[in-house]
């Protein structure tokens, strides 16, 4: 069987960005909400999709925000997107799919701890983490979880990411400390790009390998001496920045992966379709499959 898991706080900005404004009965923007409910019912017609989990980020801030001042938060965020965090989470539960709704977590822990989780049971053949996020790829393992980038129809096995990414999933939080990432408030350091970071790292992997003086150094990269500068002044913050790229896998998830299983709608649905009227959504659910 194939598990998918899927990060449902893309799914909402992505909707939220990509779809027209739709108005609830009540006056309420919704349209966001309907598209993703209308992107999982489709989904959920495709023949190997029967076990589903949905992550999203219930609030943004979580413990990284503890350790880093910098790291991402809510601020700024269109109220008219943020007023269907609820929605939406309530919305996925309805059509039957389980939510992991996280707080002190992020929904990429959610889906690695999923990920590490299903894919150890030998009755699953594949775990597709469906997200674009760059995060995720340090979860990759060979063909057997993967990434799925739904928009695209683009499975990153594992040597996939080393051709995009340049080095294999175990370092990804390393190049991102020293690339950064802009999405989540990770500055990294200073003079470091991808192809120097993915120069090095390919060839040591993990940044307590990387020797403070470029001299020492067994590979060759344009500007070394300024590279190894910058990582010998700054190797805390650098520490602290993988710290805040590696993905959690001890989030408590309740569901075993029979409790994945998309049995079809749940009893309130046709109440919220009614709610924020989308009730033609109940004519695109496909019947539940036999176990």
């Amino acid at each position: 069987m194939f598990v998918h898991l899927i990060d449902g706080t893309y799914e909402l900005f992505r909707n939220y960005f990509a779809v027209p404004s739709a108005l609830a009965p009540d006056g309420r923007e919704v349209g966001a909400t309907r598209g993703v409910l209308a992107s999982l019912a489709a989904m959920l017609r495709e023949p190997e999709v029967t076990h589903v989990a949905v992550a999203f980020d219930t609030v943004i801030e979580s413990f990284r925000n503890e350790l880093f001042a910098g790291y991402k938060t809510g601020e700024g965020m269109d109220p008219v997107l943020h007023q269907q965090f609820e929605l939406v989470e309530r919305a996925v539960r309805a059509l039957g799919i389980p939510v992991w709704s996280m707080v002190e977590f992020e929904a990429d822990d959610a889906l690695a701890s999923g990920a590490v989780r299903y894919g150890a049971d030998p009755r699953v053949e594949r775990v597709l983490l469906c997200t674009p996020d760059k995060d995720l790829a340090q979860m990759v393992c060979g063909e057997r979880i993967v990434g799925f980038d739904r928009r695209k129809r683009a499975v990153l096995d594992e040597p996939g990411v080393h051709t995009k990414f340049g080095v294999g999933p175990a370092s990804i939080p390393d190049l991102l400390a020293l690339i950064g990432d802009e999405q989540d408030g990770i500055p990294g350091l200073p003079k470091w790009g991808a192809k120097s970071a993915a120069l090095v790292l390919a060839h040591y992997q993990h940044l307590e390998a990387i020797p403070d003086d470029a001299a020492a150094w067994t590979v060759v990269v344009r500007g070394a001496a300024g590279l190894a500068a910058s990582l010998r002044e700054a190797r805390g913050d650098a520490m602290l920045y993988r710290r805040l790229a590696t993905l959690r896998t001890d989030v408590p998830l309740a569901e075993d992966l029979d409790a994945l299983r998309w049995r079809g709608a749940a009893a309130e649905l046709p109440a919220l379709c009614a709610e924020i009227g989308f009730e033609r959504l109940l004519e695109r659910l496909p019947a539940p499959r036999p176990a």
